[in-house]
């Protein structure tokens, strides 16, 4: 049994493979016991996916407002866009459809958004000025951007057209590199690629990495030639869960 107190909120991240959750200090941004993770049911429907999320919910006996990292651009607690799930998310109230399941109120979030709020909050980003965007590298590539310390949401430059005409994030993303069969080198030749036409076009003074493959930078920073500084988040997988938290923090 969790009895959390009132500086703790539950954050739930759901990703195109697996779900987890947490209780966070949002005093302090840090997770308070351990985590748990399901994987993400398949196919990644609503109701396939508000069920797991009931059982996270269920798992750690919790009561109160939820914060929720998700990979859509969300307005208003609506997903309008569906990143790496079911594609019919697209129009779905999800704060309301997870509430409805877990009685519980929800504040949705996009994921990259997410993390990105805690890295500015309490990790890589405290202190940064001007422009810093953060990457998420998972399936895809996520972005976050804030300016002077203000998240400007939604905005997925992981959909930028690419060198066929695809979402960028289909030949940059660790997906991509998982997939081809890429060496460490020969991925981040890719995403030098990736991150050079987001300079071109935004200019940032900032870029925070994120997500499993931030943890190998050393194996393809050689391959890294924009003059942005770079920076690896701090709160790694954990952000999106602390970030979705946050996010709910600020919202009480």
């Amino acid at each position: 049994m969790y009895n959390p107190t009132s500086s703790q909120l539950l954050g739930i991240d759901v990703g195109g493979s697996g779900i987890k959750a947490a209780l966070v200090d949002v005093d302090d941004a840090r997770l308070v016991g351990g985590r748990h993770r399901i994987d993400t049911p398949q196919p990644s429907t609503p109701e396939n996916i508000a069920e797991v999320v009931a059982q996270l919910v269920e798992h750690f006996a919790y009561s109160g407002t939820v914060g929720c990292s998700f990979p859509a651009v969300i307005i208003s607690g609506r997903a309008r866009t569906a990143g790496n799930i079911d594609k019919s998310w697209r129009g779905v109230q999800a704060d309301e459809l997870f509430a409805g399941r877990t009685g519980q109120p929800f504040v949705m979030i996009n994921d990259a958004d997410a993390a990105g709020i805690a890295e500015m909050q309490n990790g890589a980003g405290r202190g940064l000025q001007g422009m810093v965007i953060m990457v998420t590298i998972g399936t895809g590539l996520g972005t976050g951007i804030f300016y002077n310390g203000q998240l400007i949401p939604n905005i997925e430059l992981g959909r930028m057209p690419g060198k066929d005409g695809e979402p960028i994030e289909f030949y940059a993303g660790d997906k991509a590199r998982k997939d081809n069969d890429l060496s460490w080198g020969e991925w981040g030749e890719r995403f030098n690629y990736f991150l050079e036409r987001v300079v071109r076009v935004f200019s940032p003074d900032h870029f925070i990495l994120g997500g499993g493959a931030s943890k190998k930078l050393h194996k393809y920073e050689n391959k890294i030639l924009v003059d942005t500084p770079i920076h690896v988040a701090a709160f790694r997988n954990d952000a999106g869960i602390i970030g979705a938290a946050l996010a709910a923090a600020n919202e009480r």
